[in-house]
């Protein structure tokens, strides 16, 4: 059994702070599209971090600052420039895709997995079995109750909702939408920097082409699954680490019988049958009101 619960914290943890990235960046009425390309980006960072540093914490500050600058860069483009934000998340997301790829050709000479020294600082033998883990999964749940206090128990949770619903009427207040975007956009950043540090740097040591493997449009699917609550939204996100857990396992058990294909898609599988309960139980999902001010400021 601790097998498995260390199996969903490990495949979990990320996932979840990469979705609480996208419940604050839905609240101030950003669909964000780009956590894939931001996942991947804090990941590639971490890794290169640790190896020119040689410092942990200089590593997850370099990956905070390279994502916080990307997420500033797609708070340009939707904002200033009035590109719309589900084709310039996409973008974000193939510029860090390919700009990862780049970085480490032209570091190392090749597209090889990198492998660092060390990684993320685990609890230790005072936890048990559970001591593999990082500090990045013992600090989650209190991340998550930390985004659950900011988003529904602070008013900057109430105007950054007033942004995104009804900026019209947030700028009656004295909230301007336009930083409250900025704001969310670049706390989500450094969200997505250090799901994508636990990722690559967490329970392994290297950063590879493509590891993140679509969990950045998994933490979107539990935005939308979750009603881009943190609560919720952390829940669904636990919910498809569960199956992805449960696949592995089930690889293990029964990879001579099941197609190997098959039981690796399981998590995404789910993600679409989530999206599909979300859509189904309240009617399909709607963009933020906001959505339409961006289009035609």
């Amino acid at each position: 059994m601790n097998e498995i619960i260390i199996a969903i914290l490990r495949s979990g943890t990320p996932l979840i702070y990469v979705t609480l990235a996208g419940v604050i960046a839905q609240r101030a009425g950003v669909w964000n599209l780009g956590l894939e390309g931001l996942m991947i980006m804090g990941a590639c960072a971490t890794i290169l971090g640790i190896m020119l540093t040689h410092s942990v914490t200089a590593a997850l500050l370099i990956a905070m600052l390279v994502c916080v600058l990307a997420s500033v860069l797609l708070w340009f483009v939707i904002d200033r420039l009035k590109a719309n934000p589900i084709i310039a998340g996409l973008g974000l997301t193939g510029l860090g895709i390919g700009g990862t790829a780049l970085a480490v050709q032209s570091i190392f000479g090749s597209q090889a997995t990198v492998t660092a020294p060390f990684g993320l600082p685990k609890l230790g033998p005072a936890f048990g079995a559970y001591g593999v883990l990082s500090i990045a999964v013992a600090a989650m749940p209190f991340v998550v109750f930390g985004m659950w206090v900011l988003l529904r128990r602070t008013r900057f949770g109430l105007r950054l909702a007033a942004a995104g619903e009804h900026p019209f009427a947030a700028r009656s207040v004295g909230a301007n939408p336009s930083r409250m975007r900025l704001i969310a956009l670049a706390i989500g950043g450094v969200l997505c920097a250090i799901g994508g540090a636990e990722l690559a740097a967490g329970s392994l040591q290297f950063f590879g082409q493509g590891m993140t493997a679509g969990r950045g449009f998994m933490a979107f699917a539990a935005v939308i699954f979750g009603a881009a609550h943190p609560v919720a939204a952390t829940f669904a996100a636990l919910f498809f680490a569960v199956v992805g857990a449960l696949g592995i396992r089930a690889q293990l058990m029964f990879g001579d019988r099941v197609p190997h294909d098959l039981l690796q898609a399981l998590p995404y599988l789910a993600t679409v049958f989530g999206v599909w309960i979300s859509g189904k139980l309240r009617g399909g999902a709607k963009a933020a009101s906001g959505f339409g001010e961006l289009k035609d400021q």
